[in-house]
């Protein structure tokens, strides 16, 4: 079996549980591959592995069997840039805060690489969306896609700006607000949960429309089947727009016109038999801390 890793080497509680894997994956004969400059960031430390390691998805080893995210959540939507389309399995394991998708606590490690070595997991398909912009972009390149959300909102203004929205060719509102977010189930419990959109489960087959700060009280999240094409021109009193794709933040010129639809490709991730979404929502969201339960 070969694993591959990655993280933030910025971190020291993350580069402490990193070698505790590396210990467990020499316990079970597992090999490991590294990205690059991660493994740069241990100064030596593990310099006597020699592991091999990647540093893009072009040279990512395909026959890896799971790809182990060793952070926050902000790690894991990093990890799937270098996954993309190779259907390999992403684990995450929370040395960060909140932790839906990187929903292994760190100090549950053990345990869990000793679940999955014994097969004890399911495999989950998470949806993503595709953004294509008007214009050519060779700043977002290959990199047009996000497994939480895609947002737009003003740049350079305190002013609101207009998105209009077509779905299907079919014209549905103008959104005055300070931008609107086009969420995925996976990341619905993210930036669009805390604009007040609805938490859906990561297996349905929806997207979330979340204005952010909308100007009218009748504008309201909206939920679309995810084959729905949706069609946005962007209209601001300043020259630029920000466009977000998870962290990946670029520019666009005002006036600008994307489209917006469900990826060709998935991202597959591992939960365990005892990890379910409904048991991250209890824990995550403190749902079990009422004191009449």
């Amino acid at each position: 079996m070969k694993v591959g890793i990655f993280g933030q080497s910025n971190n020291q509680i993350t580069m402490k549980y990193v070698q505790e894997l590396v210990k467990l994956c020499k316990e079970y004969s597992v090999s490991m591959v590294f990205e690059e400059s991660f493994l740069a960031g241990f100064n030596g430390l593990l310099k006597e592995l020699k592991p091999e390691t990647f540093s893009d998805y072009e040279d990512l080893d395909r026959g890896i069997d799971f790809f182990f995210s060793v952070g926050g959540d902000g790690t894991f939507l990093r990890s799937i840039t270098f996954i993309r389309d190779l259907n390999i399995p992403v684990i995450g394991i929370n040395t960060g805060r909140l932790g839906f998708l990187a929903n292994i606590p760190k100090e549950s490690m053990g345990k869990a690489f000793e679940q999955i070595m014994n097969g004890e997991f399911k495999v989950q398909e998470r949806s993503l969306l595709t953004v294509e912009t008007e214009e050519r972009n060779d700043e977002i390149g290959n990199l047009n896609f996000a497994l939480n959300e895609i947002t737009i909102t003003r740049k350079n203004t305190a002013s609101m700006i207009r998105v209009d929205t077509n779905l299907d060719d079919e014209f549905l509102t103008s959104y005055w607000s300070d931008g609107l977010i086009i969420s995925t189930p996976t990341g619905s419990t993210g930036y669009s949960l805390s604009c007040g959109g609805p938490i859906i489960s990561p297996t349905s087959k929806n997207i979330v429309l979340t204005p952010i700060a909308p100007h009218s009280l009748a504008v309201r999240p909206l939920v679309i089947p995810d084959l729905t094409r949706i069609e946005l021109h962007i209209d601001s009193r300043a020259d630029e727009v920000l466009l977000t794709l998870d962290s990946r933040m670029y520019t666009l010129d005002n006036k600008s016109r994307i489209a917006i639809c469900k990826s060709p490709f998935c991202i597959k991730t591992l939960q365990l038999t005892d990890q379910t979404f409904i048991k991250t929502l209890r824990e995550k969201l403190l749902w079990g801390e009422d004191k009449r339960n």
